[in-house]
């Protein structure tokens, strides 16, 4: 046992409640720091723990069977009574203080998120208030010295308690801490500081942002109460539906219609792209779900150089109603390749032609 609290309250092990309440008021009165000075805060501290085990029944006897830390359970409670209020003596409150970050979203178009752009935000927030510029006074005046705590922040009490006179100290309430009071208030701001205002901003999107990300502009969020500091603005951005293109990754995915014909025979097809007209070359003996790769024309990537690809498949229309004449034609195609009767032809790797068949579908 590392501590002996009889020795320190200077009873003996046999003392009643009734002597060890009086010693301990006698030495909490004698050491107190607010009486003797803060070099014997340590010594209260102590005398302050030796009670707190001793005037309990079940505390002192775990003590005398040698549990020597069962007066630490409840001592930071009583602890706490004398010093709880000690910080709010450390001086006044500033009246001034930081702005809420705000949140804004911005919606683009695919070309944003593909090239990346510089684009204007515009958006309500709180601004320090032009009249006053954040003093919250009216123009000639300033802020006076509370009368009631003078200056301080605070008011100092004495509470008269079982242990004797105690000083604390709390908020001043003339003044709500700050230590000042506004007897003339800014009229434009009603003495806040600031106003409610539209701004209107210059964002950087960069290319290859991806949907949903927020970008954080420092010191750009709401102005701060009683000439504050700004808080910061986080800017999400979204992109709007394309009618053609998709994004996935760094690529952009088309889907484009080319009849039976066309798929058969190979073609020429103009198509527009982000980047201007191109031209898409289908080979002849195109299948459904066929692609073609424009290289580069994807997506601007993300802090790194280049650009994905624009991936174009091939959707074949099989025809569901054609004419006599189109019959004809087509049966004489089907004679000239022999393809009058058909009979079943099995796929030997029919799970992989599954497997390639999902992977073309899942980037439609």
């Amino acid at each position: 046992m590392s501590e002996d609290y009889y020795q320190i309250l200077g009873v003996s092990k046999d003392a009643s409640s009734e002597e060890i309440k009086k010693a301990y008021r006698r030495l909490s009165r004698k050491l107190h720091p607010d009486i003797a000075g803060p070099e014997h805060e340590e010594e209260f501290k102590n005398v302050t723990v030796a009670y707190e085990t001793l005037s309990n029944p079940e505390k002192r006897r775990a003590y005398d069977l040698g549990d020597s830390g069962a007066g630490f359970g409840a001592f930071s409670d009583i602890f706490e009574t004398f010093f709880s209020a000690a910080g709010a003596g450390a001086g006044p409150v500033p009246r001034g203080r930081r702005g809420q970050d705000s949140l804004t979203v911005l919606e683009v178009e695919l070309n944003t998120i593909v090239f990346g752009s510089e684009e204007e935000i515009p958006f309500d927030t709180a601004i320090t208030c032009p009249t006053c510029e954040g003093s919250c006074c009216k123009p000639g005046t300033a802020p006076r010295t509370c009368d009631a705590c003078q200056g301080a922040g605070s008011v100092r009490r004495v509470q008269r308690t079982l242990l004797g006179n105690v000083m604390t100290s709390a908020p001043c309430t003339s003044c709500g801490g700050y230590g000042s009071t506004i007897p003339d208030p800014c009229e434009e701001c009603n003495g806040e500081g600031r106003v409610h205002s539209r701004r209107t901003l210059n964002i950087t999107v960069p290319a290859g942002i991806e949907s949903g990300t927020r970008i954080r502009l420092a010191g750009q969020g709401e102005a701060g109460p009683g000439g504050g500091p700004n808080g910061d603005l986080y800017v999400e951005i979204r992109q709007r539906r394309h009618p053609v293109f998709t994004r996935r990754g760094d690529d952009l995915l088309a889907t484009v219609n080319i009849p039976m014909t066309a798929a058969v025979l190979g073609t020429e097809i103009p198509f527009e792209t982000l980047d201007g007209e191109k031209t898409l070359e289908v080979p002849a003996g195109t299948q459904p779900f066929d692609e073609i790769t424009l290289s580069g024309l994807g997506v601007g990537r993300l802090r790194r150089l280049g650009r994905g690809d624009l991936r174009v498949q091939l959707n074949v229309q099989i025809p569901t109603r054609i004419s006599g004449d189109q019959r004809e034609l087509v049966q004489q195609l089907a004679k000239l390749r022999g393809e009058e009767e058909v009979t079943a032809q099995t796929v030997e790797d029919h799970q992989g032609f599954f497997a390639s068949l999902k992977e073309k579908l899942s980037g439609l």
